[in-house]
């Protein structure tokens, strides 16, 4: 099939779907200007003193947050970003009544920028921050405004983004809700990932319809199992719909 015809294709699933769920990663915000982590430009293939998985992690967070910090805000947020075509047809699709949930690995909150109501965030977001020791919430203005390492200011602790690091855990109250939409779900896309990160990955196993769609600029160790592959940008398929 051409390109056109698989647009046709999903379009048609589309509208014969009433419980559509979206599980997107990183190739979802890329058109909006975010860099990715694993593509030949992302995060990983950049030079720094420590790779960038290293310095997402807990025990850099904990042992280095200074450098953490610095990292964090100048490579993880993205404050003047705006959403592109894909948020905004999901957000379209969930105001018609079609679309359920939206199940992301982003932690930018474009997708609740461009009207979606039902996000599930796997991973956090920059936009959420808490002091470790009171609880109190910071913006991400906050963070980005504070020198050095963000302290709350009314007892003096840490304040920490709410994303999921390497080394820790994912929130299961997220978790299971994910599992819970994709298992019930009469059709489910997933765009812009790989696919190569557990358990988000994973929770594409739970889907038991037979509408599932893979959209990805590359392809991926799933695509022998979809019953639609796009190969392109999820911007640029999503819009056109």
């Amino acid at each position: 099939m051409t390109l056109e015809q698989k647009i046709d294709r999903l379009r048609e699933l589309v509208e014969g779907s009433d419980n559509i769920v979206f599980f997107g990663g990183a190739g979802v915000s890329t058109e909006s200007g975010i860099p990715d982590f694993r593509s030949q430009d992302g995060l990983y293939a950049q030079k720094y003193k420590y790779p960038p998985e290293t310095i997402v992690s807990h025990t850099f967070y904990r042992q280095r947050p200074e450098e953490f910090f610095e990292f964090y805000k100048e490579k993880m947020i993205a404050p003047d970003a705006q959403p592109n075509a894909a948020h905004l047809k999901l957000a379209e699709l969930e105001q018609r009544g079609k679309l359920k949930a939206v199940i992301t690995q982003n932690i930018d909150g474009l997708h609740q920028k461009a009207g979606s109501k039902k996000v599930l965030e796997l991973h956090g977001s920059v936009l959420r921050n808490y002091c470790e020791k009171c609880h109190t919430f910071y913006d991400v203005n906050y963070i980005l405004k504070s020198e050095g390492v963000p302290v709350c200011e009314k007892c003096g602790g840490r304040v920490k983004p709410d994303v999921v690091l390497y080394e820790e855990g994912l929130d299961m109250g997220i978790l299971n809700e994910a599992v819970r939409c994709i298992s019930e779900a009469d059709m489910l896309i997933i765009g812009g990932t790989s696919l190569v990160v557990y358990p988000a990955a994973g929770l594409i196993d739970y889907y038991r319809g037979n509408k599932l769609v893979l959209i990805n600029k590359s392809a991926t160790s799933r695509d022998a199992q979809a019953d639609l592959v796009i190969d392109g940008k999820i911007g640029e398929v999503l819009g056109a719909l």
